[in-house]
């Protein structure tokens, strides 16, 4: 145990705490028990260690992963006891998932150690998410995306920003004057601003084992998944990265896979839960997202100019931007007559030349437009949805 310490005492030292996620101030801290998901590389590990080191006490707190060899011949359940009787007031777990049978522990953790603060996080949403619901009365959770194009603006060019809600951007009151031509920030931004690690050397290569892992390590493992699935996986996430944006159709993509027509729709559940796509659904089976899936995106542009590389289509980059940016927020469904709903809005969103025929006789209706600075009337800069968290 003297160890784990150790390791969490040089963690500790070398986090950099001068810039917060969004969802930091989100989250219950006082709860007894929290879980914090999210896909791989967007920051939940940092988040916990800034958390430790600006408010707690390191004496009463630990940090440990669940990867850690210590785990090969010890129990959590066993480390919780023992901290908590040297003084141990707040436990912080990483990579929970790598844990056999990690929810039961937590559950007995919760209840036996009633003055043990308990913080989770795990990569792997397919198994937090079961895992989660089996904790249902005992955590609270939290599911935590990457950079917002307003969080790019801070960490990569310390400029800071308020964020703005859906109804302000539409009503055109958003104001940067530290920014006098946003435009090549956003192109930035589209290619390599969604991973916070992109701030450090080699973000194409990280990315790149960010995916491989997602799709050959934590589906497949959780899933009960063999490898040469997990190559169809793979194999399914290039069609998608290279389509305009695309329109499910089960049996050609089943026909394109070598695959049954039945576990297509798995697949796709299985990549979207894990964080590489995104499922657009109309609202035939609810606003919680029941009805039928309308199209398919990569889960974010950074995503698309990596495994698109030169096929990667301008029409598909604007319309991942946008459904990334505001489902963190908002309820985003697919509209019958444009590209988006939400709510009593609707959205077409295009290029400069972008013209209002689509939308001319819907109510609400606004043209989320790429490639201008300023917006005037029903069109909004699309680089300005990206503020809004």
């Amino acid at each position: 145990m003297d160890k784990l310490f150790e390791q969490f005492k040089k963690l500790i030292k070398k986090t950099d705490s001068s810039f917060f996620r969004y969802i930091y101030a989100e989250i219950n801290w006082k709860n007894r028990m929290i879980g914090l998901t999210g896909p791989r590389g967007v920051g939940k590990t940092t988040l916990v260690l800034q958390h430790i080191k600006k408010y707690l006490n390191p004496s009463e707190t630990l940090y440990v992963t669940a990867e850690d060899f210590y785990f090969a011949d010890n129990k959590l359940i066993d480390l919780a006891g023992t901290f908590v009787n040297h003084g141990g007031k707040y436990l912080f777990i990483d990579e929970i998932h790598k844990y056999k049978d990690w929810a039961k522990e937590l559950k007995l953790i919760y209840d036996y150690h009633s003055e043990l603060n308990v913080v989770f996080t795990g990569s792997s949403v397919l198994d937090i998410k079961k895992g989660a619901s089996d904790l249902s009365r005992r955590a609270v959770m939290y599911n935590m995306q990457g950079l917002s194009f307003r969080e790019y603006l801070q960490l990569f060019h310390q400029i800071s920003l308020k964020p703005y809600t859906l109804e302000e951007i539409l009503d055109l009151k958003v104001e940067i004057p530290e920014i006098a031509h946003p435009l090549p920030l956003f192109f930035d931004y589209l290619r390599r601003g969604y991973y916070p690690f992109a701030i450090e050397e080699n973000f194409e290569q990280r990315l790149q084992q960010v995916v491989i892992q997602t799709l050959e390590t934590d589906i497949p493992l959780y899933a009960g998944m063999n490898v040469s699935t997990g190559r169809k996986l793979k194999q399914l996430l290039a069609i998608i990265a290279k389509s305009v944006p695309f329109k499910p159709n089960m049996i050609s993509i089943a026909s394109a896979l070598s695959a049954s027509r039945n576990n297509i729709a798995d697949y796709c559940l299985f990549i979207e839960e894990a964080g590489m796509i995104a499922q657009l659904r109309n609202a035939t089976g609810g606003i919680k997202g029941l009805g039928k899936v309308d199209k398919i995106y990569l889960d974010n542009t950074n995503l698309i100019y990596s495994l698109a590389n030169d096929n990667s289509n301008t029409g598909n980059i604007r319309e991942t931007f946008f459904l990334n940016q505001l489902r963190v927020k908002y309820d985003v469904m697919a509209s019958p007559f444009a590209d988006f709903k939400i709510g009593d809005y609707t959205f077409e969103v295009g290029g400069k030349n972008k013209g209002q025929k689509q939308i001319q006789n819907i109510d609400k209706a606004f043209i989320a437009k790429d490639d201008i600075e300023s917006g005037f009337l029903n069109t909004i800069p699309l680089w300005q949805f990206g503020l809004s968290y």
